[in-house]
């Protein structure tokens, strides 16, 4: 399981494969398709597409002559689950704060009168 973390989580670390993760949440897109808002060459997101497969958050498959490339969301998914971990402490009600705060901050009335 630390293996395919690591994998997952060193495949996010790029910014050109999570651009390239945004877009195939829209749908599956030929390796073409997917290399061509990039300014980069067709190996260089080959490259790119490599690394997402071997940490699983993409599929692969050839369709004729055409790759085309899938986004698989149980790679995320486990990472997701590891992340949520952290965030086991109940999240800070602002509003609460805030209304507690006006309460507290108030100037006590004066006793003299």
């Amino acid at each position: 399981m630390s293996d395919r973390l690591d994998a997952v989580f060193s495949a996010l670390a790029d910014p050109t494969r999570r651009a390239i993760l945004a877009m195939l949440l829209e749908d599956d897109m030929a390796v073409t398709d997917v290399a061509e808002p990039f300014r980069v060459s067709l190996a260089a997101i080959s490259k790119h597409l490599a690394v997402l497969a071997e940490a699983g958050l993409i599929s692969r498959e050839k369709r004729g002559r055409v790759i085309w490339c899938k986004l698989e969301p149980d790679a995320l998914r486990a990472a997701s689950v590891w992340m949520r971990g952290f965030g086991q402490f109940e999240p800070l009600d602002l509003d609460a704060f805030e209304r507690f705060l006006a309460v507290e901050l108030q100037p006590e009335p004066d006793d003299a009168g």
